[in-house]
């Protein structure tokens, strides 16, 4: 059975065979990816797995109906079978009037390169790569006779290439890599037992953090572990550090997306051109970044990606919209249309930071008499629709502006619409590590729940 390139030709040739069988408009998403994965453990390897993968997805209308299919094998025979699928579930589907693509005039008219593709993947040797798993972990085995087990190194990379075609003639594709890096080490004294972890996850090779580093810093992070005790429950200000900081701005854009806004599943329907943080708070999502993780030069329906200003200052000034979701609002895209291969388009961010304040991690330790200093939650607790929020945490107690001792087995709660409005300083220690990011944040009060 004869194997078919990925193509944009292919493409545009699915969505005429599928407009030959009467749908009034489909668009088709391609992806070919290589990944390999090696995780260690004490010196040894435990796990390794190498694997190509080819895929297309499509998405066809019948007036307002639609539906998607997908299929690994990329063969003629296979494709059009795929083709007939897809018409057959379309057809059968309930009508919609908010579905369709995107406007002709709203697609991107140029693909900018974005610095996203590195090959250097393809030059390393699997000893190569596995001895950066070993180095790591080494490094944080070295760094200090209380670290002495670890839960394991992972080195992992993967390359991809991704095709969008619709029927509007709309064509273009991308290619894109990441590298990641990451180890757990276990420290222990005195009978008592703490693992942390550090990671370090790039586009570009040649960006990662060097193994020793990432060990070293891992290291540093279990060994604050130790010693770890309860405090009595009390309202207090709480301190979030970079990486905890960044999952309050998973809960904002998860509230922001139009899907939970039109579906009444959000704290935030309704509030656009509203206060909803301190004046401290402006974040913004980019997807126009060189070299950034969420950086993209089209988004999942083939709009132009930009940069946006979501809330400015404490007020919200956009929520992150794709074409469906839009519709249902009233609203425009926002260029946030996200895809995998074989399912509709959803609605994520791209880079999406809070901006940095003027003050130092230190400053802002600094400035608290008695407080928590977050580096670890645990749990789900995060009510979207109301902003109830409640986690369990561990961290490091703060005294008179210093980091005392560690802490572990408390619950940090509030209420996201407070928590945002409480936000009282603001780190300069911004680093885009993720798609998501935020520097340190001091929330002026939080209820801590231990003994």
């Amino acid at each position: 059975m004869e194997r078919l390139e990925l193509n944009q030709d292919l493409a545009h040739e699915v969505l005429e065979e599928a407009r030959k069988r009467g749908a009034s408009q489909g668009d088709v998403v391609m992806a070919e990816s290589e990944s390999f994965f090696v995780a260690v453990r004490l010196g040894e390897v435990e796990k390794i797995s190498q694997a190509q993968e080819k895929r297309i997805g499509l998405r066809l209308f019948f007036g307002a109906s639609s539906a998607t299919a997908s299929t690994s094998d990329i063969s003629k025979e296979s494709i059009a079978r795929l083709v007939d699928d897809t018409c057959a579930l379309a057809r059968l589907t309930a009508q919609d009037p908010s579905s369709g693509l995107p406007l002709p005039e709203e697609l991107a008219r140029s693909i900018p390169d974005l610095e996203l593709f590195d090959d250097r993947a393809r030059a390393l040797s699997v000893e190569e790569k596995t001895r950066l798993a070993v180095e790591a972990e080494r490094a944080a085995l070295d760094f200090d006779p209380r670290i002495a087990n670890s839960e394991g190194a992972e080195f992992s990379t993967q390359i991809g290439r991704v095709i969008y075609a619709n029927s509007h003639r709309f064509s273009g594709e991308y290619r894109g890599s990441t590298y990641s890096l990451s180890v757990a080490p276990v420290a222990q004294t005195n009978g008592s037992m703490q693992r942390d972890y550090w990671y370090s996850t790039q586009r570009k090779f040649s960006r990662l953090e060097a193994p020793q580093a990432v060990g070293r810093r891992a290291a540093e992070r279990a060994l604050r572990r130790l010693g770890a005790r309860k405090v009595s429950t009390r309202e207090v200000p709480v301190v979030f550090d970079p990486e905890i900081s960044a999952t309050l701005l998973r809960h904002l854009s998860a509230a922001l997306s139009g899907y939970s806004l039109y579906k009444g599943a959000s704290f935030l329907v309704g509030k656009l051109g509203e206060r909803i943080a301190s004046e401290l708070v402006s974040v913004v999502d980019d997807g126009t970044i060189p070299g950034a993780l969420g950086s993209k030069p089209f988004d999942g329906e083939g709009l132009p990606v930009n940069k946006r200003t979501v809330v400015e200052r404490g007020v919200l000034k956009s929520y992150l919209l794709d074409t469906y979701s839009g519709r249902k609002l009233g609203l425009p895209s926002t260029g946030n249309a996200s895809r995998s291969v074989g399912e509709p388009p959803g609605v994520s961010p791209t880079n999406f930071f809070l901006t940095p304040g003027s003050h130092s991690p230190e400053q802002i330790v600094a400035s608290v008499d008695e407080g928590l200093y977050v580096t670890e939650l645990i749990g789900f607790g995060v009510n979207l629709v109301t902003g109830d929020y409640s986690r369990g945490a561990v961290g490091l107690w703060i005294e008179k502006g210093k980091l005392a001792y560690p802490v572990e087995e408390i619950t940090i709660a509030g209420n996201l619409k407070e928590m945002l409005c409480n936000i009282e300083m603001v780190g300069n220690d911004l680093e885009l590590r993720g798609r998501i990011a935020a520097p340190t944040v001091k929330i002026s009060r939080m209820t801590v729940a231990g003994n």
